[in-house]
């Protein structure tokens, strides 16, 4: 069973008398899981707990149409993201780079520090909803601009000049500009 959550995969494994495997059935309501015994879908969870230094949830099930038990194991698996930076080389997506821009921008800006960090998390939930393995530092930057947009006119034109790399006061006025129609 997988799902995709913010960039995440939680991929539930089985485990029976050592052997492994990954239930591909879904429900078109909700998820379950089949029996390893009797291949049937009628389970229950009895007991849930974390496991692996709570990196990971314990299940125990029963079957009820076979009366026997099974464990499952739901572990986070990170969906790896490449950026595609703008001389075509690749990095792996590393959020705090979408911070440290942000702050840069909002810095000495009377925005409380919560806001600034829920907006951070809707960029990178935007991002990731694009489901994309390899996204373009483009598409990261006009998301980025958008966001900022919203949130403080001055933070928005900081971070343009230097996303858009202003070369003379032209193109500064031209973005000022947009921001006033």
């Amino acid at each position: 069973m997988i799902d995709s959550i913010r960039g995440f995969r939680y991929t539930q494994i089985m485990k029976n008398h050592g052997r492994e495997y990954f239930p591909a059935d879904k429900e078109k309501e909700g998820s379950f899981v089949k029996c390893p015994f009797c291949n049937k879908d009628n389970t229950h969870v009895v007991d849930s707990r974390p496991a692996d230094d709570n990196c990971a949830i314990r299940r125990r099930r029963l079957c009820d149409d076979c009366g026997r038990r099974f464990t499952t194991y739901e572990k986070v698996e990170t969906i790896p993201m490449t950026v595609i930076k703008k001389d075509q080389t690749r990095q792996e997506y590393d959020r705090s780079k979408i911070e440290a821009g942000v702050m840069r921008a909002c810095y000495k800006r009377p925005l409380p520090i919560d806001e600034i960090r829920e907006m951070i998390d809707r960029i990178e939930l935007e991002i990731f909803n694009l489901e994309e393995k390899e996204i373009s530092s483009n598409v990261i930057g006009e998301i980025v601009m958008d966001k900022l947009k919203e949130l403080d006119a001055v933070a928005y034109v900081r971070f343009a000049s230097v996303y858009r790399e202003f070369r003379d006061i032209n193109t500064f006025m031209d973005e000022l500009k947009k921001i006033l129609e």
